[in-house]
């Protein structure tokens, strides 16, 4: 028998139930995608959730979704494998590439929009439109609280 406290309960942790939360709902956004025909994975997420629409260097990319380059480099490639995005020379510095959004990837990241506008109608009649409406204000500001903090 461990000399070690309990772990605090799952109830009792916000933070736990908002990852739990965000999971879940990424999950819908790409099982609406595949079911839209799109070969996507969960992880695709932190490139699409993070590339400019003019197209966004790989260091970038890797910075704002809080990962290493190298796995951002991955999930890259597998996205410009399946077409979704390509690899161009930035024009402020030649040595450097933009990773850029295709014709299908502005396909994708709609069809996502489309998800998640049915996530939205969902939430909508789980909380009603006020308790969706103080989610989002809840959230927003927790969201500037940690980048402030």
């Amino acid at each position: 028998m461990s000399s070690r406290p309990p772990l605090r309960e799952p109830e009792d942790n916000t933070t736990w139930w908002m990852v739990q939360a965000a999971a879940g709902l990424q999950r819908r956004i790409t099982q609406g995608l595949v079911a839209a025909g799109h070969p996507v994975r969960t992880a695709h997420a932190a490139v699409f959730g993070n590339i400019d629409s003019e197209g966004t260097r790989l260091s970038t990319l890797a910075e704002r979704a809080n990962v290493t380059a190298q796995a951002m480099g991955e999930l890259v490639d597998d996205l410009v494998a399946k077409g979704y995005l390509t690899r161009e020379p930035d024009p402020t510095d030649r040595r450097a590439k933009l990773i850029t959004i295709t014709d299908l990837g502005y396909r994708g990241i709609q069809d996502a929009y489309d998800s998640i506008a049915g996530i939205e109608d969902d939430l909508g009649a789980l909380l009603g439109r006020r308790g969706l409406l103080d989610l989002r204000r809840a959230l927003r500001r927790i969201a500037q609280s940690a980048e402030d903090g």
